[in-house]
């Protein structure tokens, strides 16, 4: 009636969007029913094994790795989701040869090896996406403050097709990875 931990081996499985991905687990458990315990199964500790591993890989199909579309539930980022959902899976593959559940967590999470670089750059290009939304967000509210203040305060008055060489220049400037080179235009505006 002991509480014992069993540790999976490291375990090549695709996540629900097809990804390869390496994930392994430590179960909790303890006889709850020794008589089922005994009877039920031939050797429930290898019992216990065989079935925390088909759970673990049934569990980790269900979900992707890491989130693609707001409101997912992803293996790397819902620990806590993801750890009760792995629980519940093995309880109900164990409950009938009479052991109890305790917990169930992933011990290890990791894409396979042969798609870890690609995987990487993808989280990079979603971080740079992310933050270029933000710059051209700061832009735009930029260039409407000022074309607003130039209207304003009637420093000049300027046509729609002033207006967009105006928010052109200003959305160039302001949006740029490079330092800009001012440029003094010395002639008129009209």
């Amino acid at each position: 009636l002991r509480i014992r931990n069993f540790e999976s081996g490291q375990l090549k499985v695709n996540d629900n969007h097809g990804n390869p991905i390496e994930i392994a687990t430590v179960v909790v458990w303890a006889v709850d029913d020794t008589a089922q315990a005994v009877f039920e199964v031939d050797d429930y500790e290898s019992y216990v094994s065989i079935q925390s591993e088909a759970a673990l890989r049934n569990m980790a199909t269900t979900y992707p790795y890491d989130i693609y579309e707001d409101g997912d539930i992803a293996l790397r980022s819902h620990t806590q989701v993801i750890s009760d959902a792995l629980t519940k899976e093995v309880q109900n593959r164990l409950e009938n040869a009479g052991m109890k559940v305790i917990e169930a967590r992933i011990s290890h999470l990791a894409y396979a090896p042969e798609i870890a670089n690609a995987m990487l750059q993808r989280q990079q290009a979603t971080a740079i996406i992310a933050a270029r939304e933000k710059i051209v967000q700061g832009a735009v509210g930029m260039v409407d403050l000022a074309l607003e203040q130039l209207a304003e305060k009637g420093i000049v008055e300027l046509d729609e097709e002033r207006k967009a060489a105006m928010v052109s220049n200003l959305l160039v400037v302001l949006c740029s990875d490079q330092n800009t080179q001012p440029i003094v235009n010395a002639g008129s505006l009209y």
